[in-house]
C-alpha cells in the first residue's frame, strides 16, 4: 500500500486506542481490527462534506458496532469535521462531543444513535428504505436530475448480526431490494465471551443471499485496496450488499484475536508496542500533520466538485422547477411535511359512535391524502389494528413510493427500521396490538432517545378482547410505555380526542404512542381535542361539593361516567377529568395541575391495566394487576374485579374512608342524570 495512506491509516488506529486509553475505559479490539474498513470507506467512498454534516444528499453511515465511537471520533476528526484533539481527550468525559457510543446530535457527522447490537443495522435499512423513496419522488417530479441519490453504509460486528432484531430488518431489506444499502461486516470470529464458534455457526453469506442480498468477501481486512474493491462493487449492485471483510480483533496488540482485547483499555507497554510496530513516533493523543492531510485531501479531490454542482441544481430548481420539485426541496430544507391536523375545523355530531382504531384509521387516511411525507405500516394487523392507508399502494420493489409498508410479523424490525426512516424528516407510523408492545420496547427506548418522530399505533388495549386470552390481553404494557423518557403516551376516550391526538403529532414532532380500543364508543359530552394538548381536563365539574375526583383514560371514561351519574343519584357529587396523556399532563405548570387535580382532594383513578403508573397522583388506584382469563368481554371484567359494578363499590369504598372529607348529599331537586 501506499507509505501514505499506510502512516494516515496507522496514525488512526493509534489515536483511536489513546483516546481509550486517555479515557481508561472503551473498547481497542475494534479500534485496531476493523480501522482499515472505516479508513476506506472515509476516504475513498463516502460522499460528505465536513463542513456540511448534514448534507442533504450525504451518504450516511451507521457505526452499527457502537463500541468502536472511540475509531469513529477519530475519523471524523481526520476527515474534517468539527472535531478537535480537545474533544478527542475528552472522550466519555461528561458532555463531551465524544460519548461513549455514538449519539446523535452530540458528535458532528454521527447520523445516529448507536450501541445496542442490531439496532444500527435496522436503522440503516430504514434510512435506505427513505433513501428510495424520496429518490423515487425527486425523480417522477424532477426526470434526470439526482436531486437524491445516495448510499446507506452500516458497519455490523458478529454480534450484530446475532441479534434478531438485524434479521428481521435484512429480511425486509432484501424484499424491498433496497440497492443503496451495503452492509460492512466486521467478521473476527470473537465475541465478548469468547471464540465466536462458542454460540454462532452460521454460514452468514449463505443466510444473506437467501435474505435477498448480494454478498461479497475479502479476505484480508488489512488490505484497503482490497476493501476498496469490494465497495466499489457493491455500488453497482442492484440488491442491497453484504460484504463479509475478514479482520483480526486487536490486531497489532498483545492479545490480538483474543476475547480479552474487545472492551478493556491497554496497558502503555502494549500502546507503546503498537506505535513501534506501526512506525508511530508521536507522544499519547498526537498526530501528524500528514497523517491528517492525506485523508482530508482524499475526500476534498472526491467531493469539492460534486458538492458544488447539487447545491447549483437546488438554486436551479427553486428557481425554474416543477411545483413538485420545489415541494420536494422545500421539504428536504426544511423537514416540514406540508400538513397539520386542526380540531377545530371538525364538527362530530353528538350520536357519533364507532371503534376507536376506525376513528385513528381515518385521521390517519386523512393525513395520506394531505401530503405525500407520511407512510408506515404494521407488523402484518393492518386489517385488525385498521392503519392501512386505504389511497395508498404497497411500499415494493416496483413501487418503492408506496406508502403501506408491509413488515411482516416484525415488530422489533419494524420499529427500529422506522427510527431510521424518521430521520429523513419523513413522519411515520407503525402498529401492532398492545399486548406485543415489548416486542418493540428496545427500539423504542431509541426512538425516544433520539426524540424521533415515530407514531406508535397499539390496538387491543384492553382485557376487554376477551376469549384471546392473557397472552393478548395487556396488562403493565401502558405503564411500561409511559415510563419511557421522552414518550408522549395518548389514550384517548373518543373521536374527539383521537382527532385531538392527531393535532398535537402534526404539530410536534415527538415520539408518541396511541392506544386504542377495539370496542366501540360513543362521543361523550365535554370532550375537547383541543384539551388533549393539557394532557388532562375537566370532562365534567362538581355541582356543589367535591367529594371526589375520578380520573380515567380511553374506553374506561365511558364506565366512568355512567358511575358518576350513579353516584350523583345517590347524593355523591364527583367530578370527571379525562387524562389522554399523562405525560403531558405532567409537563403542564403545576399550576394548572393543581386546577385540574387539587392536592386537597380525594381523587380516585380508573383504568384498565397496571396501576403503577398511577401511584404518583393518587393511592386510590382501581385497575388490573393480574394477568387476565381466556373468556367472553364480561366474564373477564368481573373475574377480574374490573366490571361496572366492582368498579362502583370500590369508588363507594374510596370515598367514604374517613380522610378528612365528607361526602355532600345533594338536594333531592338536584338529583338527576345527564346524558352522555
Amino acid at each position: 500500500m501506499n507509505p501514505d495512506l499506510v502512516h494516515s491509516l496507522n496514525s488512526l488506529r493509534v489515536l483511536s486506542v489513546d483516546m481509550i486509553n486517555q479515557a481508561g475505559s472503551g473498547h481497542p479490539g475494534i479500534a485496531l481490527g476493523a480501522a482499515p474498513i472505516i479508513y476506506s470507506l472515509y476516504a475513498n467512498h463516502l460522499k460528505i462534506n465536513p463542513v456540511d454534516p448534514n448534507w442533504v444528499n450525504r451518504d450516511r453511515f451507521v457505526m452499527s458496532a457502537g463500541h468502536g465511537s472511540s475509531l469513529l471520533y477519530a475519523t471524523l476528526f481526520m476527515a474534517g469535521f468539527d472535531i478537535s484533539i480537545d474533544d478527542l481527550v475528552n472522550f466519555r468525559r461528561l458532555d463531551s462531543k465524544t460519548p461513549g457510543h455514538p449519539e446523535l446530535g452530540k458528535t458532528p457527522g454521527v447520523d445516529i444513535s448507536t450501541g445496542a447490537l442490531g439496532q444500527g443495522v435496522a436503522n440503516a435499512v430504514g434510512m435506505a428504505i427513505a433513501e428510495k423513496y424520496l429518490r423515487t419522488l425527486a425523480e417522477d417530479a424532477m426526470p434526470k436530475q439526482k436531486l437524491i441519490d445516495y448510499y446507506t453504509y452500516v458497519l455490523a460486528s458478529d454480534g450484530d448480526l446475532m441479534e434478531g432484531v438485524a434479521e428481521e430488518a435484512a429480511a425486509i431489506a432484501g424484499n424491498l431490494v433496497l440497492d443503496h444499502l451495503i452492509i460492512l461486516y466486521d467478521s473476527n470470529d470473537v465475541t465478548l465471551d469468547g471464540p465466536l464458534k462458542l454460540s454462532s455457526s452460521e454460514d452468514i453469506i449463505k443466510k444473506y443471499l437467501a435474505m435477498g442480498f448480494e454478498v461479497d468477501y475479502v479476505k484480508e481486512g488489512n488490505d484497503v485496496s482490497e476493501i476498496d474493491k469490494a465497495i466499489e462493487r457493491a455500488k453497482y449492485n442492484k440488491k442491497p450488499t453484504l460484504i463479509e471483510i475478514k479482520t483480526v480483533i486487536g490486531r497489532g496488540s498483545i492479545n490480538e484475536g483474543k476475547s480479552l482485547v474487545h472492551g478493556k483499555a491497554l496497558t502503555n507497554d502494549d500502546i507503546q508496542a503498537l506505535r513501534k510496530k506501526y512506525k508511530i513516533n508521536t507522544g499519547p493523543m498526537e498526530i501528524t500533520e500528514n497523517a491528517v492531510k492525506y485523508m482530508r485531501y482524499s475526500i476534498a479531490r472526491r467531493i469539492n466538485s460534486e458538492y458544488t454542482s447539487w447545491q447549483k441544481l437546488v438554486k436551479e430548481l427553486k428557481s425554474n422547477g416543477s411545483d413538485g420539485a420545489k415541494k420536494i426541496i422545500h421539504f428536504l430544507e426544511t423537514k416540514d411535511i406540508g400538513a397539520q391536523i386542526n380540531s377545530e375545523s371538525f364538527r362530530i355530531q353528538n350520536d357519533y359512535n364507532e371503534e376507536l382504531r376506525e376513528s385513528n384509521s381515518k385521521m390517519l387516511n386523512l393525513l395520506s391524502e394531505r401530503t405525500k411525507f407520511f407512510l408506515g405500516g404494521s407488523a402484518d394487523v393492518s386489517s385488525s389494528s385498521h392503519t392501512k392507508l386505504f389511497k395508498e399502494i404497497e411500499m415494493s420493489k416496483k413501487y418503492p413510493a408506496g406508502r403501506n409498508i408491509y413488515f411482516g410479523v416484525r415488530e422489533h424490525g419494524m420499529a427500529a427500521i422506522l427510527n431510521g426512516l424518521s430521520l429523513s424528516g419523513i413522519k411515520t407510523f407503525a402498529s401492532c396490538f398492545l399486548c406485543f408492545a415489548d416486542y418493540l420496547i428496545p427500539a423504542m427506548r431509541m426512538t425516544c432517545l433520539m426524540n424521533l418522530p415515530v407514531t406508535y399505533v397499539f390496538t387491543h388495549d384492553s382485557v376487554s378482547i376477551g376469549a384471546d386470552g392473557p397472552s393478548h390481553q395487556p396488562i403493565e404494557q401502558l405503564a411500561n410505555i409511559r415510563n419511557i423518557p421522552n414518550m408522549i403516551d395518548f389514550r384517548p376516550c373518543d373521536i374527539n380526542e383521537v382527532i385531538g391526538v392527531w393535532e398535537y403529532i402534526t404539530h410536534n414532532n415527538v415520539p408518541a404512542s396511541i392506544f386504542l380500543s377495539k370496542d366501540e364508543a360513543h362521543i361523550l359530552a365535554g370532550t375537547d381535542g383541543k384539551k388533549v394538548a393539557k394532557g388532562a381536563y375537566i370532562l365534567r365539574s362538581e355541582k356543589i361539593r367535591l367529594d371526589a375526583i375520578l380520573v380515567s383514560t380511553g374506553i374506561d371514561i365511558t364506565t366512568t361516567y355512567l358511575i358518576s351519574e350513579e353516584l350523583r343519584a345517590k347524593g355523591i357529587d364527583t367530578r370527571i377529568v379525562s387524562m389522554p396523556s399523562m405525560n403531558l399532563f405532567k409537563k403542564q405548570p403545576l399550576e394548572y395541575q393543581e386546577q385540574i387535580l387539587p392536592k386537597t382532594a380525594k381523587i380516585i383513578t380508573i383504568e384498565a391495566g397496571s396501576t403503577m403508573c398511577w401511584n404518583y397522583f393518587t393511592k386510590y388506584t382501581i385497575g388490573i394487576n393480574e394477568f387476565g382469563v381466556s373468556a367472553p368481554k364480561q366474564d373477564v371484567l368481573e373475574r377480574l374485579n374490573f366490571n361496572y359494578e366492582a368498579i362502583l363499590g370500590k369508588i363507594e369504598e374510596y370515598i367514604s374512608i374517613n380522610d378528612g372529607t365528607t361526602p355532600t348529599v345533594l338536594p333531592a331537586s338536584e338529583q338527576q342524570s345527564e346524558t352522555l
